[in-house]
């Protein structure tokens, strides 16, 4: 028979291994969950980034469009236009992410409650392919955004194909916002540069400046063959006030993109004012749109 003192010190020890093991798994838990990143983003391009990357996402920005499955439950932090500071920093995120075209709007009232956006330049496709490269890399998504960039790049092949040898159509970009308004998007913008790769040639140009303010004289003088208009914010709204624009100004009846019935109406989610995941099927269509079969020019 076994000496119950030595029973006992077996007993003991056992206990005490289970006891650390069980200690050290709620630790490594513990220590692994707080390793998780906890990821703000303000805009539905962001939303759809880290959808294609498997990010985990603590908030999402208040929207109109249909958030994948696995972020419709979570916190609504606002509008892009106008995040709430106060329900982001509730959340205590690790990262939070906006757009460079916002950081003049609202990037004071993050600092001033010690938040430090990170903001994604999203202003063309290959500045969306780059955010991809370094998103992946940071969360160690290397090859989910390699993945999507192929697609990308696949994109860009194809429209370069449909435009060759073929002459570049003249262009004009509009944007409208509701209350009756409306910009020239320039090559610098997003949709100006799905109309660059589409092999198009934008009537208005800038070396910095995303938008400008319409001139009807220059636009006449441009003669554009085709118009690309952006139905940005309120899509109902702009579709209508677009409409009404050109019944009311003479001037786009003497375009060769109305005598022509060349005029397409860009709406949500496959186009925005920013580069997004959409970027393969927005890419075709002004493809399409631009080389049209039977249309030489």
């Amino acid at each position: 028979m076994k000496n119950p003192r030595t029973i006992g010190l077996v007993t003991l020890a056992v206990i005490l291994i289970v006891g650390v093991a069980g200690g050290g798994f709620a630790w490594h838990q513990h220590q692994r969950r707080a390793a998780q990143p906890r990821i703000v983003a303000t805009t539905y391009a962001i939303v759809q980034i880290a959808d294609k990357l498997n990010l985990p996402l603590v908030g999402v920005p208040t929207t109109a469009n249909t958030l994948p499955q696995r972020y419709q439950h979570l916190t609504k932090v606002g509008s892009p236009m106008n995040p709430s500071v106060e329900k982001i920093t509730a959340l205590k995120p690790t990262a939070v992410y906006s757009v460079t075209t916002l950081n003049d709007q609202f990037g004071k009232a993050f600092k001033a409650q010690h938040v430090m956006p990170h903001f994604l330049d999203l202003t063309s496709v290959a500045h969306l392919q780059t955010t991809l490269t370094q998103l992946g890399k940071r969360y160690d998504r290397q090859s989910a955004a390699t993945k999507q960039n192929a697609r990308i790049n696949l994109a860009k092949r194809h429209a370069k194909n449909r435009a060759q040898g073929r002459t570049r159509p003249r262009v004009l970009v509009l944007m409208g916002l509701p209350g009756a308004s409306y910009m020239v998007a320039t090559n610098r913008a997003y949709v100006g540069d799905l109309v660059r790769l589409a092999g198009g040639r934008n009537v208005f140009t800038s070396s910095s400046q995303e938008y400008q303010q319409p001139n009807d004289e220059a636009i006449q003088k441009a003669n554009p063959q085709v118009i690309l208009r952006l139905e940005h914010a309120m899509p109902k709204m702009v579709t209508q006030q677009f409409k009404q624009e050109f019944k009311r100004n003479a001037m786009w009846a003497k375009t060769s993109a109305v005598k022509h019935h060349r005029v397409y109406d860009l709406q949500e989610p496959i186009f925005d004012a920013t580069a997004n995941m959409r970027v393969v099927t927005a890419l075709d269509q002004v493809s399409q749109w631009l080389y049209p079969k039977g249309v030489t020019a």
